[in-house]
């Protein structure tokens, strides 16, 4: 299916996963430089929010609505993923007022995109997603959005998440 962001068409290349798919494990580094996988969080469920930038108005709000929604959840970390600097990932959370969310960069090795399915070819973004793992690191929600600029089906994850 052709992926677009602002209408223009996009390549995005990496490993597409379905549900019922184990999520590799991958490698960011956090607001320090720090590195961190997948396998570091031990909670039941992972939700991985995945944005091109965290300077723009949809990804903001996407990060804002699903990090109010859900980041209170018993035994569920919720992670926000880009390609953004970590400084300036903190400095978004500074602003917003959320310093208490997760955001990791895959900015250094590309690690998650390309294992992910989620690299933008020439622009080093990550394609607008969402996924959900179980305790098995096994997907059972996931959203791939076809352009950029829309926002995900924020009723049909909330709703999912309420089944959980």
């Amino acid at each position: 299916m052709t992926k677009t962001m602002k209408n223009n068409p996009i390549e995005v290349i990496g490993t597409v996963l379905n549900v019922g798919d184990k999520a590799s494990d991958f490698t960011c580094v956090d607001r320090s430089l720090n590195k961190v996988s997948l396998s570091d969080f031990n909670s039941k469920y992972v939700l991985i929010n995945v944005v091109p930038s965290l300077d723009t108005g949809v990804c903001d709000m996407q990060t804002r609505q699903i990090n109010e929604k859900l980041a209170d959840l018993k035994d569920t970390t919720v992670l926000t993923i880009s390609n953004d600097l970590p400084f300036a990932q903190a400095r978004w959370c500074g602003a917003a007022g959320l310093d208490n969310i997760l955001t990791l960069s895959d900015y250094q090795t590309l690690d998650f995109a390309n294992k992910y399915g989620v690299n933008i070819v020439g622009l080093r973004l990550l394609a607008r997603s969402v996924f959900v793992l179980n305790e098995q690191r096994e997907v059972i929600y996931v959203e791939y959005l076809n352009e950029m600029t829309n926002h995900p089906n924020y009723s049909q994850l909330f709703d999912f998440i309420e089944t959980l």
